[in-house]
């Protein structure tokens, strides 16, 4: 019985001490070097978000959508290099809302920015290839 207990102690103390932080890893914290780090790979980013824009919007609406694909891409370059210059220029300060969030949010609203393993989802349908 005695070595029952002491089992059962020390099982409860080893429980107690592990921190295991699966859904806010240390690497979801804002802070001023994220948001240089954002505001560079912003700009060297943009051209390829550019080409993404045009690509994804002639393979939705076909070649003859191609001149609005080459307009809104050009919105979201102009955007992103924009934002890119502005999270360079005022890295040191939090100025969205007093933190270092950043003014582009992502297209995947993660709920809070656990890992991508296992998005939080509504409903039977799913974007993801995995199976739960």
């Amino acid at each position: 019985m005695k070595s029952l207990l002491c089992s059962l102690f020390l099982t409860v103390c080893a429980v107690a001490t592990i921190h295991a932080d699966i859904q806010a890893p240390p690497s979801s914290e804002q802070g001023p070097t994220r948001k240089l780090g954002r505001g560079v790979s912003n700009l060297l980013i943009a051209v390829t978000d550019w080409q993404k824009t045009i690509a994804t919007v002639n393979e939705e609406e076909g070649n003859s959508a191609i001149a609005y694909g080459f307009l809104k891409g050009g919105g979201r370059f102009f955007t992103r290099v924009g934002t890119g210059l502005f999270d360079i220029a005022t890295f040191p300060f939090p100025l969205n809302k007093g933190k270092y969030t950043p003014l582009l949010h992502d297209e995947i609203p993660w709920i809070h920015s656990g890992y991508s393993e296992f998005p939080p989802e509504l409903g039977w349908e799913t974007r993801w290839t995995y199976v739960r």
